[in-house]
């Protein structure tokens, strides 16, 4: 059952957004194993077009960068590293992933990473009033204008989703 910020402690994501006065509301829910946003989504009673996840990916260099898709879509690598100027773009290994960010793949922020990665956001989220994003932390999301990613992360605007 969906729990409204029930004892979640600070994460390196919520004392980022804190640090650069963004104001967020902080949603925990039970997290499964594989279940993805659509599980998060399905727990909040919230459309999964709106809750974003964090990928951690690498071109073919193995420099890593951060896409922000819609739950509901994949990423086109090719069309995504086309607009990059990259030859390829892969998703790293949950290792390698968690390495560069600091966080456990399924509660990857793109906010307060331990590693600055170059991130890139699908465009259309940009459009949405609000969005749901991991807050640093396995079964809790934040619920943030998506503009912030832009103003705070320099994330650039990429078309890339594909349907699910």
């Amino acid at each position: 059952m969906a729990k409204k910020d029930l004892h979640v402690s600070e994460t390196p994501a919520t004392a980022f957004l804190k640090a650069h006065g963004v104001p967020f509301t902080g949603h925990a829910y039970d997290y499964v194993e594989h279940g993805g946003t659509a599980e998060s989504a399905r727990q909040l009673g919230v459309d999964e077009h709106r809750v974003v996840k964090t990928l951690v990916m690498q071109d073919q260099d193995a420099r890593p960068l951060i896409v922000l898709m819609h739950g509901d879509r994949k990423v086109s690598t090719k069309n995504l590293a086309r607009q990059i100027g990259a030859k390829s773009v892969e998703p790293c290994t949950p290792e390698t992933a968690s390495r560069h960010s600091g966080y456990l793949v399924g509660g990857t922020s793109p906010f307060g990473t331990r590693r600055a990665m170059p991130v890139y956001v699908e465009e259309s989220i940009l459009a949405l009033p609000a969005i749901h994003i991991n807050g640093g932390r396995r079964g809790y999301l934040v619920e943030i204008d998506p503009r912030a990613c832009a103003r705070l992360l320099g994330a650039k605007p990429v078309q890339c989703a594909l349907q699910q």
